[in-house]
């Protein structure tokens, strides 16, 4: 269900989007309000599911996972009992930061990051070893050109 937003909110969650590490005090200072409605919002953003959680994002290159490789899945299956275990699978590997699944000619695209080509060899091992996948397309991400975790907020887009 969509939560309706009205400035203030927006402009409390971009700082939040943006640094969820700042203090009350910094956000109200930011968004020209004080620290008791600006608490009170995150409060009720909280419980309405519209902030979700809280954590920090860690540079994946600075821990030596260099390699990023979109996965493409094709599967000739369809059954539950076989996506139940692509799932499991998908789910219990770390190198998997995202999880797809689409609609056209391919059924799953997979963020994979990994330290190098052979890291990624060992993940498809087990991938494949765990459940049967009719077709795997990987391609490696040569740049990063932009990456990020902020949503767009109703006025953002206009």
């Amino acid at each position: 269900m969509q939560h309706s937003l009205d400035d203030l909110d927006r402009r409390i969650l971009r700082e939040l989007q943006d640094d969820a590490s700042q203090s009350l005090d910094e956000i109200a200072r930011k968004v020209g309000s004080s620290k008791t409605p600006v608490w009170n919002r995150v409060r009720k953003l909280r419980a309405a599911g519209v902030i979700a959680r809280q954590t920090v994002l860690l540079d994946p290159e600075a821990l030596g996972l260099e390699a990023c490789f979109f996965v493409l899945v094709r599967t000739a299956a369809h059954e539950a009992d076989w996506q139940k275990r692509f799932l499991h699978a998908v789910r219990a590997r770390p190198e998997v930061m995202e999880a797809h699944r689409l609609a056209g000619d391919i059924d799953y695209i997979l963020k994979v990051r990994v330290p190098n080509a052979r890291a990624y060899d060992r993940f498809y091992q087990a991938l494949i070893s765990e459940v049967s996948i009719h077709n795997v397309t990987a391609l490696l991400s040569m740049e990063e050109i932009k990456a990020t975790t902020i949503l767009p907020l109703d006025d953002d887009t206009a």
